[in-house]
């Protein structure tokens, strides 16, 4: 299997960077590259500049306004934005409800929904996890009993991220509670505007509410919010999943990130030689990198392997457990390299424009709340020890 990029492919990149130096914000680059807090304005704008060259929904067909780009070309789009600092895509819609739409969606619902996701008129939450039901997600409570033309919803989301601002939320919910687990659970659309609707906030550790609870009592939804057929939601999330597990292994986010870990360690000294120099410190540093090495040629390997018509299996879980495990060895490492200058922060310290006593480097700051916030990603999108599960039963079968 050749690896390697085609003279098309490294034009293309070419073509990338020239973007992201002319049109990438610095203060959105800044903020990124020193964890500072990202408001949603700042989001907006990033979405907004994205859809206006036609970038925004990479992995979109082009007859619904996406780029038309292959895998390959997905994958050097994200490598680069992320050497370059760009700010995340706001995943729900573009990355999640998106694609499912498009392959199980209605053509009314694509006309409807998915101009409204690229030109930022709608922002959607996802409605997956529940206070009972979050790696074992088909054990979900949350009810949608058939009303004439409606569905009445109740029960309650958590871990609901940046919810409070979402104008819609995609919900799985149980349409049949005597099916078996996966058999009885469909896909809704939900207004989040709708009467019997609660958000409330739950406050992380960094201080930051990114995540919320969503309460559901008696909120009727049109039966034509339906996605797909009743009681066949789980397929549609598993094919939702494959997409948001292979996001969060973040390969060219981790590459970015470890290429700053080193540039530290090259600036910070610790008994009067760089940190760099220091045996434990660089076995450290080696061993993150060779990992990483070994997850970037997997990814190519499934990149490959999809651009010759193949699609993710058990590779999705695989790069989902590796790369949550290396995204947070190097935020615990990076925390380890500032020392002191990484111990509980001043939560006003991350918002653009503080004026306060710095203390120690720049990045130094974000150092401690990206380390904690970090330790979500091994979790959510089904945990990696349900991950390991999957890759027993697709490849073993056990």
């Amino acid at each position: 299997m050749d690896l390697r990029f085609t003279p098309e492919e490294e034009a293309f990149r070419d073509e990338v960077r020239a973007f992201l130096a002319d049109k990438l914000p610095a203060h959105l680059s800044r903020k990124v590259k020193h964890g500072l807090a990202m408001t949603k304005a700042d989001m907006e704008e990033w979405h907004g500049i994205l859809h206006a060259k036609g970038w925004l929904a990479s992995h979109w067909p082009e007859r619904h306004g996406g780029p038309g780009w292959t895998v390959v070309q997905r994958s050097i789009f994200e490598d680069e934005s992320a050497r370059a600092n760009a700010p995340r895509i706001v995943p729900f819609g573009v990355n999640m409800l998106g694609p499912v739409l498009i392959k199980y969606g209605s053509d009314e619902q694509c006309q409807r929904i998915l101009p409204r996701i690229l030109d930022g008129t709608d922002w959607w939450c996802q409605g997956y996890s529940e206070p009972g039901a979050g790696s074992d997600l088909a054990s979900l409570k949350t009810s949608a009993v058939r009303d004439g033309d409606h569905y009445v919803v109740n029960g309650q989301k958590t871990w609901t991220t940046l919810g409070q601002y979402a104008d819609w939320i995609f919900c799985l919910v149980r349409t049949d509670p005597t099916a078996k687990a996966q058999e009885g659970i469909s896909f809704l659309l939900i207004d989040m505007k709708s009467p019997g609707i609660e958000v409330r906030p739950i406050v992380l550790l960094d201080g930051d509410p990114e995540v919320n609870e969503v309460f559901f009592t008696d909120v009727r939804v049109p039966v034509a919010n339906l996605v797909g057929e009743e009681n066949k939601g789980w397929t549609y999330a598993k094919y939702l999943l494959t997409y948001e597990r292979t996001n969060i292994a973040g390969v060219g986010s981790s590459i970015a990130a470890f290429d700053r870990l080193k540039s530290i360690a090259g600036l910070l000294t610790r008994g009067g030689r760089p940190l760099a120099d220091d045996p434990l410190f660089a076995a450290r540093l080696a061993r993150i990198e060779i990992d990483l090495a070994n997850m970037a040629t997997t990814n190519m390997r499934v990149i490959a392997a999809a651009a010759n018509g193949g699609a993710p299996g058990a590779e999705s879980s695989m790069l989902k457990i590796k790369g949550t495990e290396i995204r947070q060895a190097i935020t615990a490492l990076t925390r380890r390299a500032y020392g002191p200058y990484a111990q509980p922060f001043i939560p006003e310290a991350l918002e653009d424009g503080y004026n306060g006593e710095p203390v120690g480097p720049e990045d130094a700051g974000s150092a401690a709340p990206t380390y904690f916030n970090y330790r979500k990603l091994s979790i959510f999108g089904g945990s990696n020890e349900v991950q390991k599960n999957i890759i027993s039963k697709m490849i073993v079968g056990l």
